[in-house]
């Protein structure tokens, strides 16, 4: 029997959100609402489904490895050189790229914990060895939701090849501020390669949280990962993005990329996605008033949620995780638990914001004693 590297055969399984129509048919009923995966619940934008349609007819043909018209698109958004972005699937493969361009056996990768989950498995399939730095409490009395940024400095060795930063962070929805990141970047070692994760920066509302782009500028060992999997709609189409201040970077993620990764309707749809920012920006607009809605309706019901920077906020419930997901799921709501540490919720429409509260109200009054 051929057998794979036994740092594969222990990694753990990553798990997406659960199918909603897969558990609607489970429990009997005409619909479930997922909020676990931090989509939209926008419909894709009217000018990316006219790209998409068009680019359908030669998709008899491999995509632009290259993909051109994308980056020289994102490098006029952006003010930065087609030199300088490396594009991808989704922002995930991009930080795989980044594993395999950065770190082997014998180096490390630093990241704060809990973040985004697909960290430590890359460091694993690279052979590296993870840092997990754990999370601190971001106000007084308040659970360890926030990058500790002195603790990963103070972690980062000679071996530390890669450190990602989530801002905001995956899954607690907090971000740390200009200030305190603007310290940490001019402290890193030049060798170290510092990843400012954006994936849900277009819903930052806190002037105070600072575009990684700005602090990238002048700091050649900075890049910065985006997506359009998040607030671009674009999830089931897979994009990403990564702009570096020293092109050798991107170069070199280039360089492990999947060759013909980015779909040819992929690539169409970002383009037209950029050329609807207008709408993008609205669409986020009404996310974040939802968000807003959401956390004082969970505040009033006596849960301690953070103020969240992304389009999911985060219920720290420790050991109670697993069994609120569960008995949401019961009531055709699917959550992202996090055992023994929270539950992330994503900021859905309205209608479905209320039928989790609801739920929730259910869940809650069934565990009181009577």
């Amino acid at each position: 029997m051929v057998s794979p590297r036994p740092a594969v055969q222990a990694l753990p399984a990553y798990r997406p959100g659960r199918n909603p129509a897969d558990l609607a048919r489970e429990i009997g009923v005409d619909r479930a609402i997922k909020l676990a995966s931090n989509e939209v619940a926008f419909p894709p934008l009217p000018a990316v489904v006219q790209a998409v349609a068009a680019a359908a007819a030669d998709t008899n043909r491999y995509p632009d490895n290259g993909a051109v018209v994308l980056t020289a698109a994102l490098a006029e958004r952006y003010g930065v050189d087609p030199g300088q972005i490396a594009t991808g699937c989704g922002a995930v493969t991009l930080c795989q790229e980044l594993a395999q361009a950065y770190t082997e056996p014998g180096t490390s990768i630093a990241f704060a914990w809990r973040s985004f989950e697909m960290y430590p498995l890359l460091a694993r399939v690279a052979g590296a060895r993870a840092i997990q730095v754990p999370l601190v409490a971001g106000r007084e009395g308040g659970p360890a939701d926030t990058h500790d940024l002195d603790g990963l400095l103070a972690a980062i060795d000679d071996t530390t090849r890669l450190v990602f930063v989530c801002n905001p962070n995956n899954p607690t929805g907090t971000a740390v501020r200009r200030a305190g990141l603007e310290k940490f970047l001019d402290a890193v070692p030049g060798t170290t390669l510092v990843v400012l994760d954006e994936a849900y920066r277009e819903f930052v509302t806190d002037p105070d949280v600072p575009d990684g782009l700005e602090l990238m500028r002048g700091r050649p060992n900075v890049a910065v990962l985006r997506t359009f999997s998040k607030a671009w709609g674009l999830a089931g189409l897979r994009v990403g993005y990564l702009i570096a201040e020293d092109p050798a970077v991107a170069e070199a993620v280039r360089k492990t990329h999947v060759p013909f990764s980015v779909s040819m309707l992929a690539q169409a749809a970002a383009v037209a996605a950029l050329a609807s920012e207008d709408e993008v920006r609205d669409r986020c607009t009404a996310v974040v008033a939802e968000r807003e809605r959401l956390t004082a309706a969970l505040r009033e019901r006596g849960l301690d949620v953070a103020d969240s920077q992304a389009n999911f906020v985060w219920l720290p419930v420790g050991d109670e995780a697993a069994g609120l997901a569960g008995a949401l799921e019961a009531r055709a709501v699917i959550t992202r638990p996090f055992a023994g540490e929270g539950v992330r919720v994503t900021v859905g429409a309205p209608e479905e914001d209320d039928v989790f509260l609801a739920a929730l109200d259910q869940v809650r009054a069934a565990a009181r004693p009577a």
